[in-house]
């Protein structure tokens, strides 16, 4: 390379560096100046206070951190205390606490029923064993509860001391039909069978010793029988599940249970089994809902081949439903169950969020049906609802919402002392104190005025008295002065 063509190589790159540094100087002047027009923005809008997100009814009269979270707080603007639709959530904030989004859709919902249950015994296949005589248990059979026996296996000898004179008596007298009658009718008075009567009466020798024999077989659930021990007339000695047959009990969400009677087919899978599914039949639908989580318990009945099935063994009920139907799906998550009615905060645009009260119709496989209060579309909040309730209750909402569904009551009046911190033609915001009539306590929110020639008496930072009506259609000022002044 010579010597003119390095002073040209030279010059030029001067030039493209000069180049460069003006474009990056002209960028960032222009994001600077970007920013600037933020901040003026954001200073030129009035600031009522300083809130935690994560507890916004305490209030701070300048930024920093907060003293809750590992946070900084965040400004409550005088526009938006005005606005009464939505809640606003800056989005950044809502992407650092998790809030997630999901759309609302058309699609299949299958009206089969799937739901978790638990293995029982049948509590109508059950044998009470009792003394039919009171006597003395000379021997007690080696059972103990849990022990599987079959039906005819012997439980106890007992003998019974009045039998045997009766017994006798009997004998003696059988040859006159009368008597002996007489006599047959106290043997089964104190507890004998015919069938040992017979056995008596061919024999001819008095049996004072009577063996209690299982009427089923199954497994013992209660075993109260001990040699030497007394029995009386009626005393339970043993109780008896029978297995050829178990419930399998499961909770069925409210929404499900439309489909619920009594003798409608089933199948039932087991966690030990899962691939042998079991035909069996609903045995019944108890008649009353747990009001803590809105289920329904019904009771399937199934054959229990072999013994397999043990009571406390986890199971599957399947009832096969209609062919799927269309309709508009949302996430049960994004649910809000109140006690009263169903809530969906709706996802709307420049970071605002909006309560709406749905109708909730079938629910499966984690999605809920909407019958009312939304359209497809629409995005609704799955998660993080806990900030964006905060929120909507801190600027009363939900409370105008509720108030709206609920029937009209009659309105309040009540005075109180406050401070302007905002006002427009048709609302103005006050830091009011305690308002003992309503059980109100000191607090900053917007009042609807009445009159709007109600807002050319005051101005923001006036100490005011003013008296407001608070029903349905929320709280609004009728009359406002300030305080000490003339009106």
């Amino acid at each position: 390379m010579n010597k003119t063509t390095l002073c040209a190589a030279v010059a030029a790159a001067l030039v493209v560096g000069a180049g460069a540094g003006w474009m990056l100087n002209a960028r960032l002047a222009t994001s600077h100046a970007s920013h600037a027009d933020a901040a003026a923005a954001a200073s030129s809008r009035a600031v009522l206070y300083w809130y935690d997100p994560m507890k916004p009814d305490q209030h701070f009269d300048k930024p920093g951190k907060s003293p809750f979270m590992d946070m900084d707080l965040v400004p409550r603007y005088a526009d938006e205390a005005a606005e009464t639709a939505a809640v606003r959530i800056d989005p950044t904030l809502a992407q650092n606490t998790g809030v997630k989004f999901a759309t609302v859709t058309r699609g299949q919902l299958a009206s089969a029923l799937d739901v978790t249950g638990t293995v029982v015994f049948n509590d109508r296949d059950v044998a009470i064993v009792q003394a039919r005589t009171g006597g003395i248990v000379e021997r007690a059979y080696a059972r103990a509860v849990g022990d599987v026996i079959a039906a005819g296996a012997p439980i106890a000898d007992i003998r019974v001391p009045e039998w045997l004179a009766a017994q006798r008596e009997f004998l003696a007298v059988r040859s006159d039909p009368e008597l002996a009658a007489a006599a047959r009718s106290r043997l089964l008075q104190l507890g004998m069978t015919n069938t040992q009567i017979a056995t008596l009466e061919r024999s001819g020798t008095p049996q004072a010793v009577l063996t209690v024999s299982a009427p089923r077989g199954g497994m013992l659930a209660e075993w109260s029988v001990r040699e030497g021990m007394i029995v009386g007339a009626g005393q339970t000695l043993a109780r008896i599940n029978g297995l050829s047959s178990v419930w399998i009990e499961a909770d069925v969400p409210e929404t499900q249970s439309s489909a619920l009677k009594p003798g409608t087919p089933v199948r039932v899978r087991v966690a030990a089994a899962p691939d042998d599914a079991i035909a069996g039949r609903i045995e019944s639908v108890v008649p009353e809902l747990n009001a803590t989580t809105r289920t329904v318990r019904v009771r399937a009945q199934i054959p229990n081949r072999n013994g397999a099935l043990r009571p406390g063994m986890y199971a599957r009920i399947e009832l096969a439903g209609n062919a799927p139907q269309a309709a508009l799906l949302v996430p049960s998550d994004a649910v809000i169950a109140t006690g009263t009615r169903h809530v969906v905060i709706v996802a709307e645009d420049a970071g605002k969020f909006a309560p709406a009260e749905v109708r909730v119709g079938r629910e499966r496989d984690g999605q809920s049906e909407i019958l009312e209060g939304l359209a497809e579309g629409q995005r609704v909040v799955v998660s993080g609802q806990f900030m964006i309730d905060s929120e909507a209750s801190l600027r009363g909402v939900l409370a105008r919402m509720a108030s709206a569904s609920a029937p009209a009551a009659t309105a309040q009046v009540a005075t109180a002392r406050g401070v302007v911190k905002a006002i427009d033609g048709h609302s103005v915001t006050l830091e009011h104190e305690p308002v003992p009539a309503l059980q109100w306590p000191a607090m900053t929110m917007p009042f609807g005025l009445s009159d709007s020639a109600l807002a050319a008496r005051i101005k923001p930072g006036d100490t005011v008295r003013f008296t407001f009506r608070n029903d349905e259609n929320g709280a609004v000022v009728t009359d406002i002065t300030k305080d000490g002044g003339t009106r």
